[in-house]
């Protein structure tokens, strides 16, 4: 198996949709772009939040088992994926490439 490398590459916030529909939160993301991670084995890294890895860990868990080529050529290097946490405020989007 293969291991995964998570890079945060952007994160943004809407506070137009947070003003408009998010209540007062006193603590949000820790991400920080630039930040990596390295997943083994198909895991979650330690200090991924459980939410940005509910988005990609099939995408992480492909690639660490050598597969790729997500939607017949989306990506320009087929071993790696684009993806974005879930969080509709503060959307984290993450490089996912395979390690040799």
């Amino acid at each position: 198996m293969k291991k995964v490398k998570i890079t945060a590459i952007r994160k943004v916030w809407y506070q137009d949709l947070s003003a408009k529909y998010e209540n007062p939160i006193e603590h949000s993301c820790d991400i920080e772009e630039g930040q990596i991670f390295v997943s083994c084995e198909g895991q979650k890294p330690e200090g991924l939040c459980d939410s940005a890895w509910e988005s990609m860990q099939t995408f992480v868990k492909e690639l660490a088992n050598g597969g790729g080529n997500f939607f017949d050529g989306w990506m320009k290097n087929p071993h790696s994926a684009m993806i974005s946490c879930n969080d509709g405020f503060r959307p984290v989007s993450f490089l996912l490439e395979t390690m040799e």
